[in-house]
């Protein structure tokens, strides 16, 4: 798994509510991202002898391999030939696709392009017909649901929480009763941990990792569908970042020397990182030797807060063999097969019913999985992609801006999104 893969697969942004959150993509400009074309299925789910295409983005070698497997797997046991693309521009190459009448028959699909390409007719509302229904976490079915339909099965989904350098941590001469649970306490022992070419706490510039302080702070961008960035929580949010960063106690990831939080880490230029459950994957790969633990983010003013990221396996309403791909993502989101991409390539399964599973497997991470309890995460509401690449970009600068004036810039932005 390759640094410069995992932050291109992690690194999109993201769009907070008060009980959401939208990864978005990176591109800058306006605020209408348009789509691709074909009719809306409905009725029976069709059927035909083609080969199943399937679109992917990877996170790196591990998972592209158990996916390719995966699909190999249910293909020898179904009789129905199917095939796996790497993307190496998602967004891009699925936008082509449907602008070609050719899309693949399954795919990679962020919550921030659902209602898109679900506006414009490309997507089959598959979601309902599942066996399995029932069994994914209700808000991560929620993140997939438009306009009162179930889309598409998430297929797995991470979190935020803190990782600690233990040796970092044990050096500077602090014990497990100093774990932070509070702002004021990651204040202190991120200044205890700041010491010569080490900063005590890194993140990355962008909301998909500030905005976790902004759930715990009580806020978020929207809110009972109403745009709310410039909130006060909000604004103490941004107050606390931007002290910190000042005092030199937090860094962004970028101002080190690292590309993302993971890698700052991992070169022993950060002693914790607020970063999700792939970081494993990276660690054990590109930086064995560091010795960490994980540990839930610390609550803020309004409570507990962290984020959640996720995708779904999105469907063409233009698949001539749609009823054999509702058999994949059966197969693909099963407990077993969900159980063993976690395995691979540390994902969470999607599937309440795995949690307990999940955590017996990975008692070293289980901070993850127990964020998911009050994780915020996305709408599906159409362009809020712009908006976040907007807010991101002001983010960049925090330490020397007004968080007021960000958060009234985004607000305005949100307002034209959201109504």
């Amino acid at each position: 798994m390759t640094r410069r893969k995992l932050r291109a697969a992690f690194g999109a942004g993201a769009i907070l509510t008060a009980g959401a959150l939208v990864l978005t993509g990176c591109g800058g400009g306006s605020f209408d991202d348009g789509g691709g074309g074909g009719a809306a299925a409905d009725g029976e789910l069709t059927s035909s002898d083609d080969a199943i295409s399937v679109l992917i983005a990877s996170s790196g070698e591990a998972e592209a391999t158990a996916v390719e497997e995966a699909v190999a797997a249910w293909s020898a046991e179904s009789g129905v030939d199917a095939s796996v693309e790497i993307a190496s521009d998602l967004n891009q190459q699925l936008a082509q696709g449907f602008a070609a009448g050719s899309p693949p028959d399954l795919f990679y699909l962020s919550p921030d392009a659902l209602a898109g390409y679900a506006d414009n007719g490309s997507l089959r509302a598959y979601g309902d017909e599942l066996s399995n229904a029932g069994d994914f976490y209700a808000p991560l079915v929620d993140n997939f649901t438009y306009e009162d339909e179930f889309y598409c099965a998430p297929k797995d989904f991470s979190t935020l929480a803190l990782i600690i350098n233990t040796d970092l941590w044990e050096a500077a001469g602090l014990t497990e009763d100093d774990v932070p649970t509070t702002w004021e306490e990651l204040a202190t022992v991120s200044q205890t941990l700041t010491t010569g070419g080490v900063t005590g706490l890194a993140f990355g510039p962008e909301v998909q990792r500030v905005g976790a302080f902004m759930a715990q702070a009580g806020g978020g961008l929207v809110t009972d569908g109403a745009a709310t960035a410039n909130s006060p929580e909000n604004v103490e949010a941004l107050e606390y970042v931007k002290t910190n960063l000042e005092g030199g106690n937090f860094a962004y990831a970028t101002d080190i020397g690292a590309g993302w939080g993971g890698e700052a880490f991992g070169l022993g230029s950060a002693a914790m990182v607020i970063e999700g459950n792939w970081i494993e994957g990276a660690l054990r790969n590109d930086y064995p030797d560091v010795n960490y633990l994980v540990a839930q983010l610390p609550e803020g003013p309004g409570g507990p807060g962290t984020l959640q990221f996720t995708n779904c396996w999105g469907m063409a309403a233009d698949s001539p063999n749609q009823q054999a791909a509702l058999e994949l993502v059966e197969y693909l989101t099963a407990s077993e097969q969900q159980l063993a991409f976690s395995e691979a390539f540390g994902i969470m399964p999607s599937l309440e019913t795995t949690a307990d599973a999940w955590r017996e497997a990975n008692p070293d991470l289980a901070a993850f999985i127990d964020g998911a309890e009050y994780a915020q995460f996305l709408p599906t509401q159409a362009d809020a992609a712009a908006v976040i690449t907007d807010f991101n970009a002001q983010l960049e600068s925090l330490a020397e801006s007004d968080p007021t004036t960000i958060l009234d810039s985004v607000q305005g932005n949100l307002e034209a999104v959201v109504g």
